[in-house]
């Protein structure tokens, strides 16, 4: 009996679709893609991203998505990427990043998650 329930798991389990990240995977491909490898190591742009990221974190009502998006700083200019629930988290975020590098230096490149 066992063997059988554990065959039907696995069987289900091989027929579970996973998730189809094939359109994110090739925009990140693009020469000018901006991704978590292109960090800047410069003391600068270290301090800055880790400034953002604290602020980012200090706001206790943003969801899990939003406290995990991707802070990316190269030659001073910061890249928001990564998924958010709702618009109002993709401006704030905009906005706290705006806050400590200057509107002309940030990318706020941050989506808006579907709803499930």
């Amino acid at each position: 009996m066992k063997h059988a329930i554990l065959a039907m798991v696995l069987a289900a389990t091989a027929f579970a679709q996973l998730p189809d990240n094939s359109k994110v995977n090739q925009r990140d491909k693009g020469p000018g893609a901006v991704t978590a490898d292109k960090q800047g190591n410069s003391k600068a742009d270290v301090e800055r991203t880790a400034a953002i990221r604290k602020s980012i974190l200090e706001q206790k009502e943003l969801s899990t998505y939003a406290q995990n998006v991707k802070v990316i700083t190269l030659n001073s200019v910061v890249t928001l990427r990564g998924p958010v629930r709702d618009q109002h988290e993709r401006e704030l975020i905009g906005q706290l990043a705006t806050g400590i590098a200057g509107a002309q230096n940030v990318n706020n490149e941050l989506e808006v998650a579907r709803a499930k």
